[in-house]
């Protein structure tokens, strides 16, 4: 008996040494582990307490001190790198590190460490596998790049960019030199000058990945967990065949037609300098010279064909002259302000909506739908008609097989959530709703009989959020009978693009309301800032300022098809005239302060509403693609009646700047009110809501790099020649005064 336990114990403790012999714990520290599995060597990074992998002086310190030690183990013959987290292979650069410096020097050096590492990993005589799931973006598919082979599980969250471009800057540890090589000059350029995304199935396309896994279904354990140990099974599988060299590294060079379009602007001269030509074109065109990142991309991949001994070095010193620009800190200042937007100051709210209704299958109701369909267990859609309720429910299917035509949704999904849409003509099916959004027409006498038509149809506990762009909410929450649970949502059209949701509250507006709202707006993925009320908000209110400083030019002699120019050209993502037609003039007009008021009167009575009509400044004919729109003759013969007799039309700089300060006058005047919390809600409401010149950093960043005296400066000098309308707002003559900043508390 005494034997044969012996026997049993020698036999466990030799599975147990095969066992260490199969799988060897290695070095861990506090970002990385490493472990050993019959020769391949895993690198797996997780940075604990957070839901991404980031790129910073600690990370990077970390990942290269695991490769170092993988490296240099001779038991060790290939490696894969994967990360901890299903969703999140890197997410890029921590762009506080890029922030705390304050030198060119400070970034290069940065750079040039990132560079580095990565030429360590493509010089390993050990082949070096990247196994991504999740977002791979930025330094993290720099990553990727510089190892050997990349194997991607195809799943919903797995998206492979370089989007450096969106916060000023460009891919500065080795993108520019990797990228063009591998997927060819007109692929590489399109995703490094926009930052779009790559799923996996269209990396594996583009030859931008090697091997596409398909994630799994439910198991022992959770899919995503399945699927993310999967992920590294068959990584390790390719790693493994790599070093016996039953896999052999895929050949970068491509053959036949693809080989053409692939190999010849890379090597050809005439045609590489055509296809630097078109992209430099296309960028002047979309930006108008005001940012200067892409044009530094295109150097940066220029130089490293012509001159690959220069590249990386290149690549370098852009980077470094990039991270300096004003434009970079204002896009890295939008970046961070979207970040502390994304999250609920009020507190979770005790008592979440589950169960929403929204009233009007309009524009706006049908598009606030479709955004909460997936979010939500229950969703009616009411309105007083079957006709009205099928054009809305049209209107959500539309945004949804526009969704399954570009394969971000499968057939099954979109029939799904269209089967769950409740439509209603009455409220009966209103009892355990805990959240209603109207959408109806901006008429208070409307909205006061429906708000008591919906509590008395509604439990105590319900929210009522009304979506008006302009009608005070104190003056609509007088209809009510629970002011506490009363509350402004005001989305943006279209609602499934626009990502900017305005939440207003009044004195009476509860705490727990307000948490609940903000709860609402970031499930529905929106960007949210909450704001006063008071007469247009906040929006509405600076949207007023712009157009009437607009219509102003335009009385002076400033043709509508120049204003749009020379708006476009400013860094506004639409003209000024277009801007006027594309809010609603009969809910706007009173709004507007400066020009002639009876020019909105006559063409509000005129029918010329702007583009909800299909007329207003500009005719909107279905048939019109492309080019300038016609001006409206109804609208100019308007505009021509009260034009100034004699008035020389204001330069174009000077439309510019003024239409441009007296919005930022406003936003300043809404802080100084306290209608705006902070600057950065100030900022970021202006930026995602109407596209306040993004290049700038909205109105606050603006007023800390234009400096808060030269602008006191500029609005007084325009304030002798225009008028009170651009006297400075106290605050920002207070700011000048004291030399502080906005942006810095």
């Amino acid at each position: 008996m005494l034997h044969g336990f012996k026997s049993f114990r020698n036999s466990v403790n030799h599975v147990r040494h095969l066992r260490n012999r199969i799988c060897t714990r290695g070095l861990t520290n506090k970002h990385c582990e490493t472990s050993i599995k019959n020769g391949v060597g895993i690198l797996k990074f997780d940075t604990p307490g957070s839901k991404v992998n980031a790129l910073n002086e600690e990370f990077s310190y970390d990942c290269k001190e695991a490769f170092e030690e993988l490296r240099d183990n001779p038991e060790v013959k290939s490696m894969v790198f994967i990360s901890g987290k299903p969703d999140c292979f890197i997410a890029g650069a921590d762009i506080n590190m890029l922030a705390a410096c304050e030198t060119k020097e400070e970034i290069m050096k940065l750079s040039k460490g990132g560079q580095e590492f990565m030429q360590q990993m493509e010089d390993c005589k050990k082949p070096v596998v990247a196994a991504i799931s999740g977002s791979c973006m930025g330094g993290g598919l720099e990553i990727a790049l510089a190892c050997h082979y990349r194997v991607a599980l195809d799943t919903k969250k797995t998206s492979l960019a370089l989007p450096e471009v969106m916060l000023g800057l460009l891919p500065g540890s080795g993108g520019t030199q990797r990228l063009p090589p591998l997927i060819g000059l007109p692929n590489a350029l399109p995703m490094m000058l926009t930052g779009a995304g790559k799923n996996a199935k269209q990396a594996k396309k583009l030859g931008l990945v090697d091997l596409v896994i398909k994630s799994l279904g439910p198991g022992v354990k959770d899919p995503k967990t399945l699927s993310h140990d999967y992920l590294e099974s068959c990584a390790t599988d390719v790693a493994r065949q790599l070093a016996d060299g039953t896999l052999k590294k895929p050949k970068r060079t491509k053959s036949g037609i693809k080989g053409l379009s692939h190999n010849l602007p890379l090597n050809n001269k005439m045609l590489r300098n055509y296809v630097f030509k078109q992209a430099t074109k296309e960028v002047m065109k979309k930006t108008h010279g005001l940012y200067p990142a892409p044009l530094k991309i295109i150097d940066s991949v220029k130089n490293g064909l012509e001159s690959p001994s220069t590249g990386y070095a290149r690549e370098c010193e852009n980077f470094g002259d990039l991270a300096m620009t004003d434009e970079s800190r204002a896009l890295q200042s939008i970046f961070f302000g979207k970040q502390a937007c994304e999250k609920n100051h009020f507190g979770k709210p005790e008592r979440m909506p589950q169960n929403m209704a929204v009233l009007g299958a309009g524009l706006m109701g049908a598009g606030i739908a479709t955004v909460s369909l997936d979010k939500f267990p229950k969703v009616i859609l009411k309105d007083v008609s079957d006709t009205a309720l099928s054009k809305g429910e049209d209107m959500v299917r539309d945004v949804f097989q526009k969704k399954v035509k570009r394969k971000k949704m499968s057939q099954f999904d979109c029939d799904k959530l269209m089967s769950s849409l409740q439509s209603e003509v009455d409220y009966s099916n209103f009892k355990d709703v805990d959240i209603v959004i109207e959408a109806v027409f901006e008429d208070i006498n409307l909205k006061h009989r429906i708000i008591k038509e919906v509590e008395a149809a509604t439990p105590e506990h319900c929210i009522f959020a009304s979506n008006t762009s302009a009608l005070p909410i104190s003056d609509l929450a007088k209809a009510s009978v629970r002011p506490e649970n009363f509350i402004g949502m005001h989305y943006f059209s279209p609602v499934d693009k626009m990502p900017l949701l305005e939440i207003i509250t009044t004195d009476q507006t509860s705490k727990e309301t307000t948490a609940a709202a903000v709860e609402v707006g970031l499930k529905q993925k929106k960007t949210v800032i909450v704001v006063k009320d008071g007469p247009g908000f906040y929006t509405t209110r600076v949207i007023g300022a712009l157009m009437g400083e607009a219509f102003a030019c335009i009385q002076e002699g400033t043709s509508p098809t120049d204003l749009d120019k020379l708006f476009v050209k400013f860094g506004w993502p639409v003209g000024g005239a277009t801007l006027v037609d594309e809010y609603f003039l009969e809910v706007f007009g009173e709004r507007i302060s400066a020009g002639d008021p009876r020019v909105i009167e006559e063409l509000v009575e005129s029918g010329c509403l702007g583009r909800k009509s299909g007329k207003g400044i500009f005719l909107y004919r279905s048939s019109t693609k492309g080019g300038a729109r016609p001006v409206n003759p109804v609208a100019q013969k308007i505009m021509d009646r009260y034009k100034k007799e004699g008035q020389v039309a204001p330069s174009g700089e000077d439309v510019q700047w003024r239409t441009y300060m007296r919005s930022v006058n406003e936003a300043a005047l809404c802080l100084q009110e306290e209608i705006i919390a902070n600057p950065v809600d100030g900022n970021i409401g202006l930026i995602f809501g109407i596209g306040h010149c993004p290049q700038r950093g909205g109105p606050f960043q603006f007023l800390d790099t234009y400096g808060a005296q030269a602008f006191v400066d500029k609005m007084r000098a325009y304030e002798d020649s225009l008028g009170f309308r651009f006297e400075p707002a106290q605050i920002v003559i207070d700011y000048a005064n004291s030399g502080k900043k906005f942006m810095s508390g």
